[in-house]
């Protein structure tokens, strides 16, 4: 099989798993393609994510490994035969790639948990507010690459609006509800169509009060998406070039604690609701 020329992050995802059973296990990428009858370069561009990995050997590396985790071993074995094509694909070579990622990690997800503080969470963005943002940050963009920004933010939206939705719970900061992003009218239409969102019961909003004392986490924006198994977890930081992907055990351990504890910050959702449609009506 020809290398890929391009990995996704979830190709490379599963590369770097494989990678982390060979290393616990103690063999080099050499003595591995020896059990395997096959090359280092081989082993290399399959914990790449430059190769795919067919079931046997996905199978038979887990087992080289002595490893004995079932559920971990059948989660990799989904990844590597998956063969999916979603609508993000329509978007390769359109948009950068981490767009195409993005959306292939929220659709594989089995549940979705994410913080915003200046901005509205884009999997609850009007194309309008999602319009305004764009424009923004990239004022020279030419409509031939904004329109399909927007256009993928708004299909985003088809994991929490099925007709079987991921669980997707999320903490806003009363700064990004306030904050007109494009005119008052596109501020409304956002602020109502979170409210739609709630009642139709597809997502859990809660929110974070300006007068909350003691917070200090306005400098943290992520998404935190759960996987087959908690170790396939994956969280999505906002980084100077764009959306850095993280996998580490111990960082994802410390998402996980920065979220419960920014939750104990919020407003219960009923509490939330109440105060979202009290700022519709100061516009």
């Amino acid at each position: 099989m020809a290398p890929r020329s391009h990995a996704t992050a979830r190709q490379v995802r599963l590369g770097t798993e494989l990678r982390r059973l060979r290393e616990a296990a103690g063999l080099k990428a050499r003595e591995v393609a020896e059990l395997l009858n096959s090359t280092s370069a081989q082993i290399s561009q399959v914990e790449l994510g430059l190769s795919g990995a067919s079931e046997e050997r996905v199978r038979r590396l887990a087992a080289h490994y002595a490893c004995t985790d079932a559920e971990l071993i059948d989660a990799l074995v989904a990844m590597a035969t998956d063969r999916t094509r979603g609508w993000w694909e329509e978007y390769r070579g359109v948009l950068p790639s981490v767009f195409q990622d993005t959306a292939e990690i929220e659709h594989h997800a089995t549940f979705l948990r994410e913080v915003a503080i200046t901005h509205v969470p884009g999997l609850l963005q009007t194309a309008d507010y999602a319009r305004a943002v764009y424009t923004y940050v990239h004022p020279g963009l030419p409509e031939s690459e904004l329109t399909p920004r927007v256009e993928h933010r708004q299909m985003r939206r088809a994991v929490i609006e099925s007709a079987d939705p991921t669980p997707y719970e999320t903490l806003i900061h009363e700064c990004a509800l306030r904050i007109h992003v494009g005119d008052r009218r596109t501020s409304a239409s956002q602020l109502r169509l979170i409210l739609d969102e709630i009642e139709q019961g597809h997502v859990t909003v809660r929110v974070i009060p300006l007068a909350q004392h003691g917070f200090g986490g306005a400098g943290i924006s992520m998404m935190y998406v759960g996987g087959p198994v908690r170790r396939l977890d994956t969280g999505l930081r906002d980084a100077p070039t764009g959306v850095a992907f993280v996998d580490a055990e111990a960082q994802l351990e410390q998402l996980r604690a920065l979220f419960l504890r920014m939750r104990e910050a919020s407003l219960e959702p009923a509490a939330s609701r109440d105060f979202i449609h009290c700022l519709t009506k100061e516009l």
